[in-house]
């Protein structure tokens, strides 16, 4: 009985495994999703730091600031594939403004080490789009 429960339990864990790693969605799939509804606006090089209310890193691809009810977009130039939900953004600016030539630095959540830097891209405004009645 034992070595059949045993049996049972592999099955179903074989079988399940494609169904849970099917789930994960693709760095553009999250970004699509969190952009839904919303139409992009002409990029801009800069955003006031004391608008922003929250920041969301897409594994891989992009930055996301919420500025109001407005979400900023960036992509960086560089560094992007060392985006994850594991990592701080620390952000070093003269002013008082995030701009497209500065970069963010990366710090490992667990252990506290840097973990490198990317090089910000132009902020691609996206804002709702208004039903109409």
């Amino acid at each position: 009985m034992r070595k059949f429960l045993t049996i049972l339990f592999l099955g179903a864990a074989t079988i399940a495994a494609p169904a849970i790693a099917g789930e994960r969605q693709t760095p553009e799939a999250k970004l699509q999703k969190l952009l839904d509804g919303r139409v992009a606006g002409k990029p801009v090089d800069c955003i006031s730091l004391s608008s922003v209310s929250s920041s969301q890193i897409i594994d891989g691809k992009a930055i996301v600031y919420r500025v109001g009810g407005r979400l900023y977009v960036n992509e960086p130039r560089s560094g992007a594939n060392q985006l994850n939900d594991d990592v701080i953004l620390v952000t070093r600016t003269s002013g008082s403004q995030l701009c497209s030539i500065d970069t963010v630095h990366l710090i490992d959540s667990t252990s506290r080490f840097p973990r490198g830097f990317v090089q910000l891209g132009k902020f691609v405004p996206y804002t709702r789009v208004k039903q109409a009645n």
